[in-house]
This record gives C-alpha cells, sequence and structure tokens, in this order.
C-alpha cells in the first residue's frame, strides 16, 4: 500500500494533470460565462436588439457542443496538448475583438464561431478524458468533479473582475482584458501535451472511433443519458446568459448580477466537489435524477418569491449546487458504458446534445423577452424540461457494454 503522507511520482503526475486541466477549464470557462455581462452593452453600443444578439450567444451554445466531438477524436488520436493550444488561442482572438463587430454576423464569427468553438477545443470533453485516463476507475468521479470545479472557480473569480473592470475601464477594455487573461492557460497545454496512451492501456477492448460511436447511438441507456444533458445545457445556457437581464429587469444594480454569476460559480464548485465524491457511492442515474428534481424544485420557488436582490443571490446559489454537478455522474457514465479508450469522442457527443440544448436556452430567453417583456415563460419550460430528465434517468442501465465491445473488435 502506497503511504499517502509520501506520494509517489505518478500520484504527483495525476495531480500535476489534474491541476493543468482545472486551470483551463477556470479560465475558458470563466470568460465564457462573464458574456452575458457584456450582452446590455453590446446592444446599446450596436442597437441590434436583444433577440439578434442573443442569436450570436446561442450560435456559440450550439458551436461549442459541436466541436466537443471532433475535438475528442483529435485529442484522442495526437493528444490533448495540441488541441488544447488552438483552443485556448481562438478564445483570446474572439473575446478580444469582439468589440469591434457591429454587425450580428459580426457577432456570430466572433462570439459564435472563435470564442465558442475555441472554448470547445479546450473544454470538458478534451479536458476531462486526459484526466481520466490517468486516475484509477473508482477515482474518476472525483478527478471530473475537480476538473468540474475549476471551471466554477473561473466563474466566481471572473465575474466579479469582469464588473470591476467594467465599472473602471468600460466595457471595450474589459472585454480585451478578459481576453489577454485566457492567454494564461497556454501552460497547460504543454502539462497536457503529447499523445495519449495507446488502445490497449486505455482501455480493454481496443475499437474505432466509428465503431464506438455506432454503438453509442443503439444503446438506449447511452441515448437517454444524452436527452437529460439537451435539458441541463437549456438550464445552463439560459442563466449563464439571461441571469444579468433577469436581474436588471427586477430593477437591481449591474452589481447584482455579476455577484449572481459569481455565486453560481462559487457553489458550483460545492455541487461539482460533492458530486464527485457522491458518484464513487450511490447509483450515478440516482444522482442525475436528483440534481434535475432540485432544479424544478428551486425554479418554482424563486417564481413565487419577491424578486430582492437577496433573493437572487440565494437562489443563484442553490443553482450554483446543480448547475453543472451533473458533469461528473455524466463523465462517469460514458466510461462505465465504454471504458476511456474512446471517452473524450463518445462525452464530445453528449456534450453536443447539451450545447443542441444550450442553443435554445440562449435563443429563447431573448425572444420571449423581448415578446413578453419578462423571462417567466421560459421559466416554465424549464421546469417542465427539468421534470422530464429527472424521469428519463430513471430507466439508464449502469452497466459496461462488454459484449458488444468484444463483439466489435473481434
Amino acid at each position: 500500500m502506497t503511504d499517502a503522507s509520501n506520494p509517489t511520482p505518478r500520484q504527483w503526475a495525476a495531480w500535476v494533470v489534474l491541476l493543468a486541466a482545472a486551470g483551463a477549464f477556470a479560465l475558458t470557462m470563466g470568460t465564457r460565462q462573464t458574456m452575458g455581462l457584456f450582452l446590455g452593452s453590446i446592444n446599446t453600443s450596436t442597437q441590434l436588439g436583444l433577440g439578434s444578439i442573443s442569436l450570436a450567444f446561442a450560435f456559440g451554445q450550439l458551436w461549442w457542443g459541436l466541436t466537443q466531438p471532433f475535438a475528442g477524436a483529435m485529442a484522442d488520436r495526437v493528444g490533448a496538448g495540441r488541441v488544447l493550444l488552438i483552443g485556448v488561442s481562438l478564445v483570446a482572438l474572439g473575446t478580444f475583438i469582439t468589440p469591434w463587430m457591429t454587425s450580428t454576423a459580426g457577432l456570430i464569427f466572433s462570439i459564435g464561431l472563435l470564442c465558442a468553438g475555441g472554448a470547445g477545443m479546450a473544454g470538458p470533453a478534451v479536458l476531462m478524458a486526459a484526466a481520466a485516463r490517468m486516475i484509477p476507475a473508482e477515482r474518476r468521479g472525483m478527478a471530473s468533479g475537480i476538473v468540474n470545479a475549476g471551471g466554477s472557480v473561473g466563474q466566481f473569480v471572473m465575474a466579479p473582475v469582469a464588473g470591476a473592470l467594467v465599472l473602471g475601464l468600460g466595457w471595450v477594455s474589459a472585454m480585451q482584458a478578459l481576453a489577454l487573461l485566457v492567454l494564461l492557460a497556454l501552460p497547460a497545454a504543454w502539462v497536457l501535451g503529447g499523445r495519449p496512451p495507446s488502445a490497449s492501456a486505455a482501455a480493454a477492448t481496443p475499437l474505432s472511433a466509428g465503431a464506438a460511436i455506432r454503438i453509442a447511438l443503439r444503446d438506449s441507456s447511452y441515448l437517454m443519458l444524452a436527452a437529460g444533458f439537451f435539458v441541463c445545457g437549456f438550464h445552463v445556457a439560459f442563466l449563464g446568459t439571461h441571469l444579468p437581464g433577469v436581474i436588471a429587469a427586477c430593477g437591481l444594480p449591474l452589481q447584482y448580477g455579476a455577484w449572481s454569476l459569481a455565486m453560481l460559480g462559487l457553489f458550483n464548485i460545492i455541487g461539482s466537489l460533492a458530486m464527485g465524491w457522491a458518484v464513487g457511492r450511490w447509483r450515478m442515474k440516482s444522482l442525475l435524477s436528483l440534481v434535475y428534481a432540485a432544479r424544478a424544485l428551486a425554479v418554482l420557488l424563486f417564481l413565487l418569491s419577491p424578486k430582492t436582490g437577496t433573493v437572487m443571490l440565494v437562489f443563484a446559489a442553490v443553482m450554483g449546487l446543480t448547475f453543472l454537478s451533473t458533469v461528473p455522474p455524466t463523465v462517469g457514465l460514458v466510461g462505465k458504458f465504454f471504458g476511456t479508450g474512446n471517452m473524450a469522442t463518445l462525452f464530445g457527443i453528449v456534450m453536443l446534445t447539451h450545447q443542441v440544448g444550450g442553443f435554445l436556452g440562449a435563443w429563447l430567453g431573448g425572444k420571449v423577452f423581448e415578446a413578453n417583456g419578462n423571462f417567466d415563460l421560459v421559466w416554465y419550460i424549464d421546469i417542465g424540461l427539468a421534470v422530464a430528465a429527472a424521469l428519463i434517468h430513471l430507466p439508464i442501465r449502469e452497466a459496461r457494454l462488454s459484449r458488444q465491445l468484444s463483439g466489435a473488435a473481434a
């Protein structure tokens, strides 16, 4: 037995990888999740209308998901470091040039294509798969929770920083300063560099990406998992994009928008780490059902409550506990179903469904507000989707598809 007080070189290497992945996710996720703070300023500057600008944000949600399977497939073959290097550079470039975009097409290019595509290449499909390969199976839940918490740390830190920069420098300089901060993630590309382990080392049954995808898309449990993650994307994108607008519509100052996003990030750290710990102790499908049911109840109570600053911060904290706590059990189930050989690719496909939901959450929020002057309809849709997600996870079968995998390999 290894002395816990005297870590081996392999344990040190695993911690370095975890911290590099979490740090990179903190910077890219933190930057993306602060973009909602700039929505009003972009609208005032361009006069494009909230619906048109929301379309750019919504396209970003979709494109972030579309890049995940391809980025995951690249990382499975050439290593996460190279993919991460390109991704971080694109996030910085897209963020820096956004203030110069004065049309919907320009915003789609900067926010939707460059920022979101780069964040997808430096996103969870690549980072969590890189971490999972170096961690024993029984500890992958906690490892994914740590990496996921990195994104939450980024949101918690970057949201108030962005708010302070807006007040001190103006929104244009603030956004460009955030672009430069993203470049601090580049050293993680070196830490995560190199080729991944061979298929025989990474998984008991080596499979091509195409064969693994065909097996996955025929499995009902995988499809139900993806359907539930669609709901998660709708919820997360709506909150990340429009929560500052919800707060502004209630007559509260800008600082509450920044601090609400920070509360989302802070309590998501707690939720992610707690979920990473729970994954090794309870059935992952049951944990996912519990998270979605909790979201539905929290949104319902929020709609029935007075919209004061305190209520907003408490609501953001509760939402933070469930915000991305769905990721560790979802990653865990994909790994349990198929092993880690094609994990980045298969989790990338699940992330794609997440971001299709994200597209609808970001875009529908803006359209509903333009039509009605409030977000109530979206909240009710969110409640219905969360209840459906809680139910759809219950029939999932938590067992590795060993027979199908062996047959495909043969």
